[in-house]
């Protein structure tokens, strides 16, 4: 039994450390990753912004449904993390994209910025989550175990796969 209790109260005292290190870490965090992707500027814009193609190339992706909204595209994506809820904010084809998590009652939340440039044989496509975590145990877990990058590394690993 005194064991039992000495393993509780180590599990105790690591989630109080990874709480008291979540808050001081801030709210906010920016993280951006590059891909140089084979196909031309127009190829690769429509492809990042056919939402109801998602599920053909994103794995993270299994369903789409398109929410009604403002008048911007605004859609959710269902996955095995749940669902999401996701709007244009900004749109300037082929070269400019800015989508942002439109579900306050998430835990995190914040925008993606989507920046295509043509270079030689294709596309450089930069995108950068200026991104907000605010339950400190998640922020935690993100800057020490998850990474911030992971996400983006996975979409563009993706997008790679489906554009060349």
């Amino acid at each position: 039994m005194k064991w039992v209790l000495m393993a509780l109260a180590a599990l105790a005292l690591l989630a109080a450390v990874v709480a008291i290190t979540g808050w001081s870490l801030p709210v906010a965090h920016v993280a951006t990753r590059q891909a140089t992707l084979a196909a031309p500027p127009d190829v690769v814009w429509k492809t990042i912004t056919d939402v109801d193609a998602f599920p053909t190339w994103r794995t993270d992706v299994k369903t789409v449904e398109r929410a009604p909204g403002s008048g911007a595209l605004t859609w959710i994506e269902h996955g095995r993390s749940g669902s999401l809820k996701l709007t244009v904010e900004a749109s300037e084809p082929p070269r400019r994209l800015v989508t942002r998590i439109a579900d306050p009652s998430l835990p995190f939340g914040g925008t993606w910025t989507y920046e295509l440039a043509p270079s030689a044989g294709g596309t450089t496509l930069t995108v950068t989550e200026h991104g907000e975590i605010y339950n400190p145990i998640f922020r935690a877990m993100a800057r020490f175990v998850f990474g911030y990058e992971t996400t983006l590394t996975s979409y563009l690993d993706a997008l790679r796969q489906k554009v060349g």
